[in-house]
């Protein structure tokens, strides 16, 4: 999976990639070069006290260093410039993908392991990318040309290169080969944190509300030392690595010393040779060293690289048709057709044989009891899920046969937990309609009735936070209602959308869009009575049923359900007064 990944998205950098290779060659043998030059010049320099030898040769291990270190800088800037590209591309890639998602598959990954996924994930292939370029790729050209050199100044005591690299890469393996499973756990963890974590952000009014601070700083701790612990399991494999390469190359110097002196004393090796042998030596234990440091970084890119490819891999229930239509007529009816809808493992559906139509030009109003499938009902239009069995059609046009961009442009949806985005009313206004004026705005807030208390705000440019915190809840709803106004829809969604609003600010509002949504398809999710009593189109869903259609009065008559919602409204709204 990693080196699919790696293949994929490393393409557009495959020219930058060689150069790196190249560089990294002429940079290794620039490294393999200098033991040699140090060689000559203390066999055929110092020892015969030959001053221009040494300033001569000097001079070339200057220029070869010189070479080296240009072809290093260039081939590890390249490699940062492909690796941080590619980790730009894979976390575009991800973002994406993620946006063609249905809330089917939002939910079933859940947004904290999405956010790691598309961070420390793509941050864990990047870097070993960057790792790769800049010291695996010259790993093996160090290994095999430092045997090569080695065997020019000795063959005799090649044996030592034999012993000590085999036994440098089976203790660094062992070791890698237990933090493997650790690096699974250690991702798994992250994502446990950052739901947690997410979950009491989002929570703290209602953690300090049922006084659970204690209560949710154990759970915090619990996932907190989950991902600790295996921090540090990891960390106590790692740190056994740099012991055992230490005591690995430190033995083999001792043994070239040991051996070597005694080639050298019997005149079957000079100083010089025996000094660039063991310079040798250090070369390939390094370069093997390098390898096995890659290698301990590959298992946890491995496990990133799988939760990376389970996201791109994963295709939206939301499938985009294959020959889009893309003009819709310009004012149109919207119709459910024997509609069904069953989310994912359930055992039964939550909307059953649904059919109604809502037309041009007149309010449809969906009532019924929680749980009744009201909000499913609503998400079934603009595709965020797509209907079991059964079609959805705007303007006798089945939406799935609608070009997505298309469909949504034409719809204004107000959803039951209204979302406001850091920044200004006017930009959270503008956000369907981004070249809407200024008077288009403040029309906005005046049919939205919000026009009053973003004025006390300081107006149009007045801060919004994430999600609208720094404002009520009916607040949020009204200028989320003031943002699918400024769009000029021709559906209007409004799923429970009054629910935080008293009820005269709710009558003049319904008053206020009239005019507005003349000629639009209007659909009104509502728990209130009082928010639909006068819409031309009332349906009431029980337990993801029609159990009636019609007009208030004509629903008092005939529908059962409707009238015990009534009565226990009334009843709630006497007991209010009384009280």
């Amino acid at each position: 999976m990693l080196l699919r990944l790696l293949r994929q998205f490393s393409l557009p950098y495959r020219v930058g990639l060689a150069v790196v290779v190249v560089l990294q060659l002429v940079s290794t043998i620039a490294a393999l070069y200098l033991p040699t030059l140090n060689a000559d010049i203390i066999d055929n320099g110092v020892s015969k006290g030959d001053t221009n030898y040494i300033v001569q040769t000097g001079g070339w291990m200057l220029l070869v260093t010189l070479l080296q270190i240009v072809a290093t800088i260039a081939a590890v800037y390249l490699s940062a410039r492909a690796s941080m590209g590619l980790g730009r591309d894979l976390r575009a890639a991800i973002y994406h993908h993620v946006g063609t998602f249905s809330a089917r598959e939002v939910t079933k990954f859940g947004a904290p392991t999405l956010i790691s996924r598309s961070t420390n994930d793509v941050t864990q292939v990047q870097t070993l990318m960057f790792m790769a370029l800049a010291m695996m790729v010259s790993a093996p050209i160090s290994m095999v040309g430092g045997i090569i050199m080695a065997l020019r100044q000795d063959v005799s005591m090649s044996w030592l290169v034999g012993v000590s690299v085999p036994v440098l890469i089976i203790a660094v393996g062992l070791v890698i080969q237990r933090m493997l499973p650790q690096f699974r756990i250690m991702q798994e963890a992250i994502d446990g944190v950052n739901r947690v974590l997410r979950e009491q952000i989002t929570g703290i009014r209602v953690v300090r509300a049922f006084v659970r601070e204690d209560f949710e700083t154990a759970r915090f701790a619990g996932a907190n030392g989950t991902l600790t612990d295996t921090a540090l399991a990891v960390g106590r494999l790692q740190a056994l690595i740099f012991p055992i390469v230490t005591i690995i190359l430190n033995a083999s110097t001792v043994a070239v010393l040991w051996f070597g002196a005694a080639r050298v004393e019997s005149g079957q090796m000079q100083v010089g040779a025996l000094t660039a042998f063991m310079a040798y030596l250090m070369q390939i234990l390094i370069a093997v060293m390098m390898a096995t440091f890659m290698s301990m970084m590959i298992p946890r890119a491995s496990v990133s690289a799988e939760r990376i490819a389970q996201v791109l891999d994963t295709e939206s229930s939301v499938i985009p048709p294959s020959n889009p239509i893309l003009k819709l007529p310009a004012s149109a009816n919207l119709e459910l057709r024997d509609v069904s809808f069953q989310y994912p493992g359930a055992e039964i559906a939550v909307l059953q044989h649904i059919s109604l139509t809502a037309k041009s030009g007149q309010t449809t109003a969906i009532i019924g009891s929680t749980g009744a499938g009201k909000t499913s009902l609503i998400n079934l239009i603009p595709r965020l899920f797509d209907a079991s069995s059964g079609s959805v059609r705007f303007g006798n046009i089945d939406v799935r046969d609608i070009e997505l961009e298309t469909l949504w442009a034409r719809i204004g949806l107000i959803p039951q937990k209204p979302f406001l985005f850091s920044g200004t009313v006017a930009s959270n206004l503008r956000y369907g309609k981004p070249d809407a004026t200024d008077t288009e705005l403040w029309d906005a807030l005046e049919i939205a009735q919000a026009k009053n208390f973003v004025t006390e705000m300081g107006g149009l440019d007045s801060s919004i936070s994430q999600g609208g915190s720094n404002v009520s809840g009916g607040q949020r709803q009204r200028l989320a209602i003031a943002r699918a106004v400024v769009r000029k829809p021709e559906v209007y969604l409004f799923d429970d959308a009054f629910s935080a609003l008293d009820l005269s600010t709710d009558a003049r509002l319904r008053s206020a869009l009239k005019p507005v949504t003349r000629d639009a398809v209007v659909i009104v999710v509502a728990q209130r009575v009082s928010t639909i009593v006068d819409a031309e189109h009332i349906v009431v869903l029980e337990a993801g049923k029609v159990v009636g259609q019609g007009t208030h009065l004509e629903l008092l008559k005939t529908c059962e359900t409707y009238q015990e919602i009534v009565l226990s409204q009334r009843a709630a709204e006497a007991q209010e007064v009384a009280a």
